[in-house]
């Protein structure tokens, strides 16, 4: 289907050898000798492009671009400019122009901008898409995924929301375990209560305590007054525990005795007060094997762990970037007034082919600073990180180990992987050829890719 193009311009020539060009390459091109007809032929038919002059009679370019953006009507305006007006067409793109040509200019400059400003609808139109396909299909609260162990954990959330039975979230540093939380707690019958949320390992031992249970006046030097403490404010809510591996033994005890007795009792008080508060917790360490080895009590561990989660990181959920690169696009976009940003095809494949050892997180965090970066409306390779570019030390390496663990473990599994979708991108997924290069059995390879959910 043809795109139609409107010229606006109060010389005939101008218009007439603007047309002629614009259809020789395949548009349908409309003609408009100022602003005032432009608008009525936009009112009454919807053009992808307007060409439009600044300087014109009767109403002139910026009055057109002014009122056309204020009746919302479709189309992408291109300003020209004669020398001398440039200043006049800058100030039109920040008033909503996609962009400008100076006067005279070649056929080709015209022709380029056009084309920029084709591929960035695309963008546009391809990303609106695939929201409405993430809103319709593929988002559940604040988590966006379509990646099989993802959606199996949306219909685990499903079927605890509405029960008080204790969760316990595990997974990777960034991976969205507050998210899951308020997912539990939004979701289900508690959603009318509040939602308190605690890091466990960012509070100081001395005031995890007080910070927690409350404390009454003159139980320590600056116990002022009494205060109520985060049980007693999620009372009929949720209380989320992050990093739960990180809670001190003694204060493990007091928290085994609150999902033992629903009690709690203030530091120096006597008086126990009841507390009908569910309890969520959350952690990137191995708990269980904490527990087994005595940095955890056993005991507390079987009661958080009645319902676990399990969060897969996102370098096993890959076909998730696009959706989430995109649902971060439209979050910032409302937050920095630009939501028109799109990200260029170059970046989108530098994004999904980085490892992302941080997570969500990182990849949130990325999408943030690109937006500060960026200039323009579409987000490009060089607004990213060195480190997702390749162009760091660190990436040269070809894979990414999680900064939160020293695990050897955990860092032969990073490599593994890492060399097996070498081999496969190698040998074009010839998995007998990749196992030779591996110097492994076709056999273990395929237990291999299926250990790592590598498909």
């Amino acid at each position: 289907m043809k795109k139609r193009i409107l010229v606006v311009d109060d010389e005939e020539n101008m218009r007439h050898m603007l047309c002629a060009m614009l259809r020789k390459q395949g548009y349908e091109a409309v003609e408009a000798a100022d602003g005032e007809a432009a608008l009525a032929q936009a009112s009454a038919a919807a053009y992808d492009f307007i060409l439009c002059d600044i300087r014109m009679p009767i109403m002139d370019g910026v009055g057109f671009l002014r009122t056309f953006q204020k009746a919302e009507l479709p189309g992408t305006v291109i300003m020209m400019s004669a020398y001398g007006t440039v200043d006049a067409a800058i100030a039109c793109m920040k008033e909503g122009a996609y962009d400008y040509v100076s006067k005279p200019f070649k056929n080709d400059e015209i022709l380029l901008v056009l084309r920029k400003a084709e591929e960035r609808e695309r963008l546009k139109n391809e990303n609106r898409r695939l929201r409405e396909v993430v809103g319709r299909e593929y988002a559940f609260g604040s988590i966006v995924s379509r990646n099989p162990r993802m959606r199996e954990i949306f219909n685990l959330i499903r079927k605890v929301c509405d029960v008080r039975t204790t969760v316990l979230i595990l997974g990777e540093s960034g991976t969205g375990k507050e998210l899951v939380a308020r997912a539990i707690h939004h979701n289900g019958s508690r959603s009318d209560g509040p939602f308190v949320a605690v890091n466990c390992g960012a509070i100081p031992e001395s005031l995890l305590e007080s910070e927690l249970f409350g404390h009454v006046r003159g139980a320590f030097t600056d116990a002022s007054s009494d205060r109520a403490g985060l049980f007693e404010e999620a009372n009929g809510g949720t209380l989320f525990l992050d990093e739960i591996g990180e809670m001190p033994p003694a204060l493990q005890v007091k928290l085994l005795r609150v999902l033992q007795e629903g009690e709690v009792r203030r530091v120096g008080g006597s008086k126990a007060q009841r507390v009908d508060v569910r309890i969520i917790s959350a952690t990137s360490r191995d708990l269980a094997r904490d527990a087994a080895e005595g940095r955890f009590r056993e005991d507390l561990f079987f009661r958080l762990n009645v319902f676990a989660i399990t969060l897969p990181p996102l370098r096993e959920r890959l076909e998730d970037i696009p959706l989430l690169v995109n649902h971060f696009l439209h979050k910032y976009g409302e937050s920095f007034g630009r939501s028109g940003m799109v990200v260029s095809p170059e970046a989108m494949k530098l994004l999904a082919a980085y490892g992302w050892p941080g997570n969500v997180r990182e990849l949130e965090n990325c999408i943030e600073r690109a937006f500060i970066l960026s200039d323009g409306e579409i987000l490009d390779a060089g607004s990213l990180p060195d480190v997702v570019r390749g162009d760091s030390a660190a990436s040269a390496a070809g894979f990414h180990l999680p900064e939160d663990t020293l695990s050897i473990k955990r860092a032969e599994e990073c490599l593994e992987r890492e060399f097996i979708r070498r081999a496969l991108a190698k040998t074009g997924g010839n998995r007998t050829h990749a196992a030779r290069l591996l110097e492994i059995s076709h056999r273990a390879l395929l237990y291999k890719l299926k250990e790592f959910g590598i498909d």
